[in-house]
């Protein structure tokens, strides 16, 4: 399917009393965070689940994955409904659902409440983000670029938080306090983003159709839908590394876990500048460059023989990701109807929570079998052969610089 060329008149205008960028910024950026933070947290406490539980480490890997198996569900299953006039209950009850599953992992002591509490918290996040996004879109059309990259980069800053966050407190303050922090985060946040006005669909508009697969014939949108995924391939290669790298390596333990966290600082504050440069420069030529620079930083995890040439790298890789992470998330809200948007987002969520829960249960499985430059080999090797197909997907669109024409379903 080709795509048309871009319209200078915004296709949604602004609603009244829109959230302004400090709001978009700390309240849904920062509720958003919240919520990848609560997927990210078991990274770096799977020795002290086999040492206080007696939970082998690939027991927690099924519980890591099946969390993201879920969320990937619930994307496609709930995120429409955020369309049908119910963004702001979707958020709600999304959150809710999520911060009971975390509090379930929290008390939990044995593998069965602990799975089950991980499958609830992924319900809740696949159902909560993609609202969020919607509302965040069509707050301000003609800022869809910087507005969706502080989002998008809050998303990724919390994903690379939460590993930091267990491994600062679990020391002291045992395993429930990830959990318990991450919780009282979100529900100190929900009531900032809930009185936010909500431009919610007109009921003549809402979209009959319950799932949003049928968005996937849009061949720029399939693309940008891949090419999400392939940024958590990324990610979840890296956070499913990172620790053990360093162990192996004897990399001193602050080293380790100021590296993660000075990682995904650079995400908030370039996320901005890097959602603009999408819009402007385009965001599947930006989506290319981040993506296969990142299989190159990939690469250099595994070939480099120190924890502290490691870290430079990281931070060099961080600057890189900054810029360009928001790209994919980006093209879909240019190339997808207004009236679709929670199901697009809910699409590349989903994308994104099925591609991360398989890679961090393969490259724990390839790191323990071939040791850390094959581990790192399969990522990067994953990153450019899945970034070639969605750019193949998405070469109709590969000029586009500012929102297009709307596509009618």
């Amino acid at each position: 399917m080709s795509v048309g060329r871009d319209t200078r008149v915004p296709v949604v205008p602004p609603v009244d009393g829109r959230p302004s960028s400090w709001t978009i910024l700390l309240a849904f950026g920062g509720l958003n965070g919240t919520l990848a933070a609560g997927y990210g947290v078991l990274f770096t406490i799977v020795d002290d689940y086999q040492r206080e539980y007696d939970i082998g480490r690939s027991q927690i890997g099924i519980v890591i994955g099946i969390g993201f198996l879920a969320g990937f569900v619930s994307q496609i299953v709930f995120a429409p409904l955020a369309d049908r006039g119910h963004a702001r209950k979707v958020v709600v009850v999304g959150v809710l659902v999520s911060v009971t599953g975390l509090l379930l992992m929290a008390v939990g002591t044995s593998l069965l409440p602990i799975l089950i509490g991980r499958i609830i918290n992924g319900l809740g996040v696949g159902a909560a983000t993609p609202a969020i996004r919607r509302i965040v879109i069509l707050a301000d059309p003609e800022n869809l670029g910087s507005n969706l990259g502080r989002l998008l980069s809050a998303d990724v800053f919390g994903f690379a938080m939460g590993p930091a966050i267990s491994a600062v407190l679990v020391g002291p303050a045992g395993i429930p306090s990830p959990f318990v922090v991450v919780s009282v985060f979100a529900l100190v946040l929900l009531p900032f983003v809930a009185r936010v006005k909500v431009d919610e669909t007109e009921t003549h508009l809402r979209p009959k159709k319950r799932l949003a697969f049928d968005l996937l014939r849009i061949r720029p949108f399939a693309g940008a839908t891949v090419l999400a995924g392939v940024t958590f391939i990324m990610i979840g290669g890296f956070d499913a590394l990172w620790s053990l790298v360093h162990d192996e390596l004897g990399t001193s333990e602050w080293i380790a876990n100021l590296g993660i966290t000075l990682f995904a600082l650079p995400l908030v504050f370039l996320g901005p500048r890097g959602g603009r440069l999408a819009q402007t420069f385009g965001p599947f030529r930006l989506a290319a460059i981040g993506l296969f620079a990142g299989g190159g930083f990939l690469m250099g995890y595994g070939l480099l023989p120190t924890g502290g040439l490691i870290f430079a790298l990281a931070m060099c890789h961080a600057l890189s990701d900054g810029l360009t992470i928001s790209a994919a998330g980006v093209a879909a809200g240019m190339v997808i109807p207004q009236d679709r948007q929670a199901g697009a987002q809910g699409m590349l969520g989903a994308s994104q929570a099925l591609m991360a829960g398989i890679m961090a249960v393969v490259t724990g499985f390839v790191y323990e079998e071939f040791g850390r430059t094959v581990a790192y080999g399969v990522i990067a090797g994953s990153i450019f052969v899945v970034t070639a197909i969605g750019l193949w997907l998405a070469r109709d669109a590969w000029s586009l610089k500012r929102p297009i024409e709307r596509i009618a379903i």
